[in-house]
């Protein structure tokens, strides 16, 4: 179960200019007893693959647990065409800190184009964050800008940003109250060097964690301005995904839970939410339509796609378009 080639590829993918595509797997790989799985999940700690245009692939480079494990998110890449990601455990931490199977709490890591990754950072699961489950956006000095699910100075969670030469800097530590918890999505960036993200908890509402979770804004000073609270009703709860941003300012994104069933019945939404944080739901997840919307991207004619999990005509989940 899970060959040297990797197995379990969660994460989308991107392509160069010559049409080969790159992406990661969660599992899989060259074994590594770092990385030993109950039964029924593959053994290994995942890979970096490329596929060329005639679906050949090349594993780019095998996880291990000291350098990173488990990839579960895509790649961005350089000019250069270095790839950059994240790995929510493996590095060099202290076993157990943040998960009690793997030593590390995770690593932000390049893999350039020969193959060879460098560790850009490893997490210690203290105020400098760990567990970083979202993928990196970068600007153009170089700078890598993402997100990590716990630690911090109160243990809910960091935006981070790293530098060229690898320094972190902290740009804001969430506290798990009503300014948000545990951001599982990434962060997106606006042309005054904003950043937008939704943390999963925090807030307000009666979710099945402390509050039913945010969109947030941090300004280039790290001020944080909670754009908009989900109570897990109609509204929505318990955002997973990364936004993204119109060319009127508005926010779209998608929330896990919520909607027409109510926070504890299943489902979901997609929402808008314009700059000064009037959210409109565009679009309630039902059984028929789908359940558990991931991330939605936008095409030329302002309509919205994206996919859902589970739910739909067979149960196994739907693609989905919305129209404007």
């Amino acid at each position: 179960m899970g060959g040297a080639d990797g197995a379990w590829p969660y994460a989308g993918l991107i392509s160069d200019s010559a049409g080969n595509l790159y992406g990661t797997t969660a599992y899989g790989g060259a074994t590594s007893d770092s990385c030993s799985q109950p039964e029924g999940i593959p053994e290994g700690c995942g890979v970096v693959f490329k596929l060329n245009t005639t679906g050949k692939e090349t594993v780019l480079h095998t996880f291990t647990g000291a350098d990173g494990a488990n990839p579960q998110v895509g790649l961005i890449m350089d000019s250069a065409g270095n790839l950059y990601g994240t790995a929510p455990n493996g590095g060099t931490g202290a076993p157990g800190v943040c998960n009690l199977e793997y030593s590390g709490c995770g690593v932000v890591y390049r893999v350039d184009t020969a193959g060879a990754e460098t560790v850009l950072y490893s997490f210690t699961g203290g105020a400098d964050g760990g567990g970083p489950a979202a993928a990196l956006i970068r600007d153009s000095e170089g700078n890598l800008y993402g997100t990590a699910m716990s630690g911090g100075a109160f243990g809910s969670g960091v935006v981070f940003e790293l530098d060229s030469a690898g320094t972190e800097t902290i740009l804001y530590s969430f506290a798990g109250g009503t300014d948000g918890g545990t951001p599982i999505g990434g962060v997106i960036r606006d042309y005054a060097g904003n950043l937008y993200g939704t943390a999963y908890s925090g807030g307000i509402g009666t979710c099945p964690f402390s509050g039913c979770g945010v969109v947030f804004k941090l300004d280039t000073t790290g001020d944080e301005t909670v754009l908009y609270s989900f109570t897990g009703g109609s509204d929505g709860g318990m955002p997973r995904a990364n936004l993204i941003r119109q060319s009127t300012g508005n926010l779209v994104g998608t929330t896990s839970l919520g909607g027409v069933d109510g926070v504890f019945g299943t489902g979901g939404v997609v929402f808008k939410l314009t700059a000064t944080g009037t959210e409109t739901v565009l679009h309630s997840f039902e059984w028929g339509t789908g359940l558990y919307p991931s991330a939605v991207i936008q095409g030329s004619a302002g309509n919205l796609y994206g996919s859902a999990i589970e739910g739909g005509a067979c149960g196994h989940g739907v693609v989905f378009k919305l129209e404007p």
